[in-house]
Formats: structure tokens, C-alpha cells, sequence
């Protein structure tokens, strides 16, 4: 695949105790990275990168992780871990019969620990799920850009995953959330020959917002950010 999704990336006040709370509860190894600090993932799993910014969060993010578990009993035990870690339970309206612990992050973020990886999330590994507002034309867009296949398509909701499995990435469909100033989450791609393929996103709908050959900011075509750089370097 010449475009990669190789992590999200992370707006923080303090990149490096977002980047420890975040290694402890996936058992990721933290390294530095020209922008933060980057956790790596694999051919099958998303890494998470964090880099210093000063922006405010301003209501829910427009994006957030679903954090999965082998058996039932894992959840309760994952939650406590991120707890300990530095996290902490929050409230977002979710119902009582709802099958999922909702907490933020040391940086609040909020993020979601699945009860069960079955079913939608089986086999997606720990960081199940990358999951996004945006209507059904950016799980389109993404499926073509990213060639991975749509494997969900129903009532304006999508989701993509890689033809190797791992992390699903989804947009939940309308009503879409009001954009309010830059996304502090952003999808991190690389590729061999990122000016050819920013040439070939914006032929898909997308825009290019600043930066050079090494390191392009663009928006797709919900306006969301993205950073592209080049094979390598993240």
C-alpha cells in the first residue's frame, strides 16, 4: 500500500506523561519522535503519537479509542489499570446497560474499554477501534485512500480495517458535530512519496493546508486534519 496509516496523533500539554499513561495500558515502548513521542503499533495495530500543543479542548473530542479485552472479566481489570495509570471514569451520557466503561485520559481525552472483543471488535487486537464523527463520504473517502476495505456500511455508519486485520478505524454517521477549531486528534499517514500522494488526496476531495514535502498538513473532505510524511519518519 504506497499510503500508511501509521498512528493518531495526540495534541498534549505534556506529550511525554500522556505518551506513559498511554504505553502502560497498551505495553507499548515510548520513543522519541521529531514532534513528541510516538508508541509505536505494528502491521495489524495503530500506534499513538503525542506532541506538544497549547490548544483547549472544547466539548468531546471528534475522535476516540475503544480499548478492548480478551474475556468479560478484563474489563473491570483494564478500567482499574487505567486508573491507576492516571486515568479516570467520566460521564458522556452513556446508559447503564451500556457494555462499555467510559473514561479520559491524564490529558482528557476520552476513551472507551469494550466489555467482550467479540462480535464487531473480534480479533482487533488491544486498541480495537479508532473511532470518529464524520458521515458516510469520509468512510468512503478513506476506504479508497487508505485501499482498505469498508467493512461496515449501514444507516450512514462506516468503518475500514487493513486487509491484515487489527484496528478498525469508524465514523459514527449523522448528525455530525459542529467543528469547532483544529482537531486535536489527527490520523498521522506516511508514505514513499507523500507529494504524489497528497497530489492523488486532493484529487480525492481533499485540501493541502501548509507545510512541505516532509511534513504536509491536509483535511479531508469533512474538514477533518491529517498530517502526511514521509516513509520513515513519523
Amino acid at each position: 500500500m504506497a499510503l500508511k496509516l501509521t498512528a493518531v496523533t495526540f495534541d498534549a500539554a505534556d506529550p511525554s506523561a500522556v505518551a506513559a499513561f498511554w504505553a502502560g495500558l497498551l505495553g507499548r515502548e515510548p520513543v522519541p519522535d521529531h514532534g513528541g513521542v510516538l508508541l509505536p503499533g505494528d502491521s495489524t495495530q495503530v500506534g499513538l503519537h503525542f506532541v506538544q500543543a497549547d490548544s483547549r479542548k472544547v466539548g468531546p473530542n471528534r475522535l476516540h479509542l475503544h480499548i478492548t479485552g480478551a474475556i468479560s472479566d478484563d474489563q473491570q481489570a483494564t478500567a482499574s489499570r487505567a486508573v491507576d495509570l492516571g486515568g479516570r471514569h467520566i460521564d458522556v451520557g452513556q446508559l447503564p446497560e451500556e457494555n462499555h466503561v467510559v473514561l479520559a485520559d491524564p490529558d482528557d481525552n476520552e476513551f472507551c474499554i469494550m466489555e467482550v472483543a467479540t462480535g464487531f471488535l473480534e480479533g482487533c487486537g488491544l486498541l480495537g477501534e479508532v473511532t470518529c464523527d464524520g458521515t458516510r463520504d469520509i468512510g468512503i473517502f478513506w476506504s479508497e485512500a487508505l485501499d482498505w476495505p469498508l467493512v461496515w456500511d449501514h444507516d450512514g455508519e462506516t468503518a475500514i480495517q487493513s486487509p491484515l486485520g487489527g484496528t478498525k478505524v469508524s465514523w459514527g454517521g449523522p448528525p455530525v458535530a459542529p467543528k469547532d477549531g483544529r482537531n486535536r486528534q489527527r490520523l498521522l499517514l506516511t508514505a514513499e512519496n507523500p507529494e504524489t500522494e497528497a497530489s492523488r488526496l486532493v484529487g480525492m476531495g481533499a485540501d493541502v493546508l501548509r507545510g512541505a514535502a516532509d511534513h504536509l498538513e491536509l483535511s479531508d473532505p469533512d474538514g477533518n486534519e491529517f498530517e502526511l510524511r514521509p516513509e520513515g519518519r513519523s
